[in-house]
């Protein structure tokens, strides 16, 4: 069984930097193209960023382009999203997930098989 495990989230001010990290296991981590969805309290779980099976390829929601980067270390075999320029409107539960499709978009809940369990972000103004 595929394991994700997300950290980072916390409390931040509008402005600050975050950067949260999903740590797998029990996967060839390098055959799994990964994604960093969000969900805020009563909207739908969105996905924010994508990344290819190497790290070369990323998409970007139009709500974080230029504020977010997503990243891998295939060594370390863990995800990271970088997130500057925080507003209050990041505040959201952040899940990482991963399957082996890459499909060259972003994509919804229903595309990805293995998910973390999440981590809190909190933005105060």
């Amino acid at each position: 069984q595929v394991v994700l495990v997300g950290s980072g989230g916390g409390s931040v001010q509008a402005g600050g930097s975050l950067r949260v990290s999903c740590a797998a296991s029990r996967i060839t981590y390098m055959y799994y193209c990964m994604g960093w969805f969000r969900q805020a309290p009563g909207k739908e779980r969105e996905e924010v960023a994508c990344i290819d099976f190497s790290g070369s390829t990323t998409y970007y929601a139009e709500s974080v382009r230029g504020r977010f980067t997503i990243a891998r270390d295939n060594v370390k075999n863990t995800l990271y999203l970088e997130m500057n320029s925080l507003k209050r409107d990041d505040t959201a539960m952040y899940y990482c997930a991963a399957d082996r499709a890459w499909r060259f978009r972003l994509l919804v809940p229903a595309d990805y098989k293995y998910w973390g369990q999440g981590t809190l972000v909190t933005v105060s103004s």
